[in-house]
């Protein structure tokens, strides 16, 4: 199995606060990752340094084997890790091609040249193909965003990252605030992208979401990452007692990583 990323022991600090504190993680290709934590966990901010948005005070992030130093989202981009936060970045005002494209549209000559204005045809054609490849049903391409439901903007969403070819989409709270059947189209995407060879992070409170598409599961406590669990041999209860500070001990007789040297919870 190819290693696309390597996260090795990433520390960030505010002033006095140390909202991550030595926390690693392996990312294969083609696999789903679930990141989870309690609120202050230091999940966003672990994944804000994959992403370019912070720089880590320590370690260092090695992408398709070679180090890289991300001083900013675009130099992530640039690399293929795309990042979906919950706000999903899309502009309600215009289209679906249009945000597929936003910052990035293709433009075609006017006047001889003299100037140049926007393609939309093209745009248009170009996003009903990956909305195709992805499978992702939208009636048309024409309607301005705030008119789509919840799942169908987190697959706009999604349908931009991979065609500007993400190499490893980040996803923050994916499902937070859909209805059940727009849930699973969502991790229905998630599958997708893994079986395309796409690696994903899932930052996600759903238990039932998380074990329903990761391959691994990472918990985070207190910034120290204490547990890393394979999903099929683990449980929800031994997640929440990683998240919560109670010990555990895998199905194969190992104490999670990280919590050896800690005292039990009262």
């Amino acid at each position: 199995m190819t290693t696309l990323l390597q996260a090795v022991n990433l520390t960030k600090r505010f002033g006095g606060l140390t909202a991550v504190d030595h926390a690693s993680l392996d990312v294969n290709a083609g696999e789903v990752i679930g990141l989870v934590g309690d609120n202050g966990a230091g999940k966003s901010t672990f994944i804000k340094m994959i992403a370019g948005v912070y720089q880590p005070d320590e370690g260092e992030i090695i992408f398709n084997g070679k180090k890289v130093a991300l001083s900013s989202p675009r130099e992530a981009r640039n690399l293929g890790i795309e990042t979906i936060y919950q706000d999903l970045a899309l502009a309600e005002n215009l289209d679906v091609g249009s945000n597929i494209f936003l910052g990035r549209e293709i433009k075609r000559p006017y006047l001889g040249g003299l100037v140049h204005t926007l393609n939309r045809p093209k745009m248009r054609s170009e996003s009903a193909g990956i909305l195709s490849r992805l499978d992702i049903p939208i009636a048309s391409l024409t309607q301005q965003i705030r008119n789509l439901s919840g799942g169908q903007r987190q697959a706009v969403a999604i349908a931009r990252t991979i065609y500007w070819n993400a190499r490893l989409v980040i996803m923050d709270e994916p499902t937070a605030a859909l209805g059940v059947a727009e849930q699973r189209k969502v991790l229905k995407l998630v599958r997708t992208l893994s079986e395309q060879g796409v690696p994903v992070i899932i930052i996600s409170h759903n238990m039932q979401d998380v074990f329903a598409v990761s391959d691994r599961i990472i918990v985070m406590r207190r910034a120290k990452k204490v547990g890393e669990l394979i999903a099929k041999k683990t449980t929800p209860d031994e997640v929440v007692s990683l998240m919560v500070g109670a010990e555990a001990v895998h199905e194969m007789g190992v104490i999670p990583r990280g919590l050896e040297d800690e005292a039990p919870s009262a």
